[in-house]
């Protein structure tokens, strides 16, 4: 069976040892791979699917202050003002913003 790709760069030098030692135990036949072609197209689909979800385009009306406000937020976060919204929306649908009491 054909090693598997790794163009992902480790996110620091524990991980790379960890992908070094993985890499050296599948090409040394210590360590097996049963990760098919189609399986692994199957579990990069699943990941674009998760990290880009299915967007729907939406209208709303705000107060003219709330969106200047809005909008310097997300300029002081170096983000568009449409994803500070999308991220606003998230949060509060999976109950992470509350209200103050």
């Amino acid at each position: 069976m054909k090693t598997p790709d790794f163009d992902v760069a480790p996110f620091d030098e524990d991980e790379s040892h960890a992908m070094d030692a993985f890499k050296t135990a599948l090409s040394d036949g210590s360590t097996i791979s049963h990760l098919t072609p189609a399986h692994q197209a199957e579990l990069q689909a699943a990941a674009r699917a998760t990290m880009n979800p299915v967007k729907k385009h939406i209208s709303t009306r705000l107060a003219e202050r709330d969106l200047v406000r809005l909008k310097a937020k997300a300029l002081e976060q170096g983000m568009p003002y449409q994803s500070v919204l999308a991220s606003i929306v998230h949060r509060y649908v999976e109950r992470a913003l509350v209200e103050k009491e």
